[in-house]
């Protein structure tokens, strides 16, 4: 399984913005090279067409297809673009970053408890008379999330141990040490002084 995080870290709305545009940018790529893509959680900011940060599901029976475009995304990113938020700002140079990760389903399964439950809420008849939801637990955390958006158990537990991935990095990132802190710190700023992809305007084109 192919997992991309887009990031705006603690940048302004604008860095939000470029978040977005960039997811936009993958799932048309995506599109025209036969890989399926999808959202697996998307951290709102309240403004319509920005996110904090984009979890990415890249799907593709050659998997190295799928791997190569999240390989694309890697890194820190800049976009280049006046503000849309702050009329007069005089500050154009936003950034972002996008992080892969390759995750070993197989080995994920080992350390996690699966049980089916009835999902909930709408969804039709289908929805109210089957067990397809998933509740997935890490044994060794105890982190556990709970997933009914798709059809099949199938398709809800591999949603749900990508769901659980993001949560155990995330839970990396909070017992890390402060001078851990800071050395990401350090090295998140010397990123964004060496964006790997830079992109201009609202139109988000890449400037080779």
């Amino acid at each position: 399984m192919i997992l991309l995080q887009l990031s705006a870290g603690t940048g302004p709305m604008e860095c939000c913005r470029a978040v977005a545009l960039a997811c936009h940018a993958i799932e048309k790529q995506c599109k025209t090279t036969g890989v399926a893509v999808d959202i697996v959680e998307a951290c709102d900011t309240g403004t319509q067409g920005c996110f904090k940060s984009v979890l990415l599901q890249l799907d593709s029976k050659d998997e190295s297809a799928a791997k190569a475009i999240a390989k694309e995304w890697q890194g820190a990113m800049q976009w280049i673009c006046q503000s849309q938020y702050r009329p007069g700002h005089k500050r154009k140079n936003w950034f972002f970053s996008g992080q892969m990760f390759e995750i070993n389903e197989a080995r994920m399964d080992a350390g996690v408890r699966f049980q089916a439950c009835r999902a909930s809420g709408a969804g039709g008849q289908h929805v109210n008379t089957t067990d397809s939801a998933i509740r997935a637990t890490h044994l060794a955390s105890g982190i556990s999330v709970r997933v009914e958006s798709e059809r099949s158990q199938h398709a809800n537990k591999r949603r749900a141990i990508a769901l659980l991935f993001q949560k155990l990095e995330s839970l990396k990132q909070q017992q890390m040490t402060q001078e851990e802190k800071q050395r990401w710190q350090q090295h998140w700023e010397v990123q964004r002084g060496n964006p790997v992809r830079t992109f201009k305007g609202e139109k988000f084109l890449p400037i080779k």
